[in-house]
């Protein structure tokens, strides 16, 4: 997230020592409730109600996603994550490598994918790391978000800058988004 080391070795690093099991994924799941941004649910009802397509890209897990999407209201198809493996006993196996967010510039990756198979043309990604910062281009625009950790860095390069959700949603209440034969795409990342 600060850019300093590969994504997946930091990944593989970390996780080699977590070695987290299937059943204390699942305990965690289920004894942590998401936490999500102040005014994020605000914003994703707007953009539900204005029918852009919200995705949640990210370096996390897709178990430890999946219910803050459910919360959201986004279909659990439109998490790009990685996948943690585990063996028959519930022991640790790694993760999928196959994953482009397993690895560095695979936010942006995601993002090439999603315009192909969508055929969007207009792409946000709101993000508060190195690594979302990457996915533009191919997005046409990122807004960096330091409502939960501020990195100076993201502060400095992104175009625009937000420390919480109210502002874009009230930037967006002024303005009529125009969707006519164009898609368009909001990547949410780090909303917790």
């Amino acid at each position: 997230m600060k850019g300093g080391v590969e994504f997946r070795e930091a990944l593989r690093a970390r996780l080699n020592l977590i070695r987290p099991s299937l059943d204390t994924v699942r305990s965690f799941i289920r004894e942590t409730p998401p936490k999500l941004s102040k005014n994020i649910e605000t914003l994703i009802k707007q953009l539900h109600r204005r029918n852009v397509d919200v995705y949640l890209v990210s370096g996390g897990f897709r178990s430890l996603i999946a219910p803050i999407a459910k919360s959201l209201q986004i279909p659990l198809e439109n998490i790009y994550a990685n996948r943690l493996k585990f063996y028959f006993d519930g022991s640790y196996a790694g993760f999928d490598e196959s994953q482009p967010t397993s690895r560095s510039g695979g936010k942006a990756e995601v993002i090439r994918i999603m315009k192909e198979r969508n055929g969007y043309t207009s792409v946000v990604m709101i993000g508060d790391g190195a690594t979302d910062m990457e996915a533009c281009p191919p997005a046409e625009a990122f807004i960096g978000y330091g409502g939960n950790v501020v990195r100076e860095s993201v502060k400095m390069e992104a175009t625009w800058y937000i420390e919480d959700f109210a502002s874009l949603t009230n930037e967006l209440a002024i303005y009529v988004v125009k969707v006519m034969s164009a898609k368009v795409s909001f990547q949410m990342i780090n909303i917790h």
